[in-house]
């Protein structure tokens, strides 16, 4: 298991952060007894296939595809009140804990039991009274998608997810730096425009033997 500093930063450096306007909710095991109400908050972090315009100055467009959480949920993953550590709500390793995480048609759910710490029940409040609605995640990115196309901004689905690292209920539905994503939208084209060695080896022969002939030609001219 990474140590908590290997964690730092890693999530500092690499990590991703997506809000998505899902309801976010108090629920309860059996609504025909008032009795049997328990504190259980659940929501969706991730929603698939679902087109998001991210970013301010530089904007792309996302989709999630089905199947990207498969490798990703028995991660070590926190529910964190703003992504702010200092706020946990819950915890799951291997599966198990106070967290639970699904994966459903819709998409990545997370859900928990208020714990008794007051800043969890100060948030519970805050969502049974509509003030808190939204989530989010963060994470890195295994296997991505980038397409462009003239006079549109780029698109980019990802395909499967490297590491979750958080779930959050969230106050603010702002999208983080977008960075990250740039750099990856970078390195993908650089790297799918660059030519093979063998290709550029082929390039420089052909221009050898367009010299050869031309040569040939011209001292065949002279005779």
């Amino acid at each position: 298991m990474e140590s908590n500093k290997d964690y730092i930063k890693n999530i500092s450096e690499t990590a991703e952060r997506r809000f998505f306007s899902s309801e976010v909710r108090k629920v309860k095991r059996d609504d025909s007894d008032p009795e049997k109400e328990t504190h259980v908050i659940e929501g969706y972090a991730a929603k698939f296939n679902s087109e998001t315009v991210i970013g301010y100055y530089y904007k792309f467009r996302e989709k999630i595809k089905k199947g990207a959480f498969d490798d990703v949920l028995n991660d070590d993953v926190r529910c964190l009140f703003n992504h702010n550590p200092n706020y946990i709500l819950a915890r799951c390793v291997e599966g198990k804990g106070t967290l639970t995480l699904s994966v459903d048609s819709v998409g990545l759910k997370y859900s928990y039991e208020t714990p008794d710490r007051q800043y969890a029940r100060d948030l519970q409040n805050a969502i049974e009274t509509g003030d808190v609605t939204q989530s989010s995640f963060a994470f890195d990115i295994e296997e991505e998608t980038w397409t462009e196309v003239d006079g549109e901004i780029p698109v980019r689905e990802i395909i499967k997810f490297k590491r979750l690292y958080d779930v959050a209920p969230v106050t603010y539905p702002a999208y983080a730096d977008t960075e990250v994503a740039k750099r990856s939208h970078d390195a993908f084209f650089e790297n799918k425009n660059k030519k093979p060695e063998n290709e550029e080896t082929r390039s420089e022969n052909n221009k050898e033997l367009n010299a050869l002939e031309a040569q040939l030609i011209i001292n065949s001219n002279l005779l």
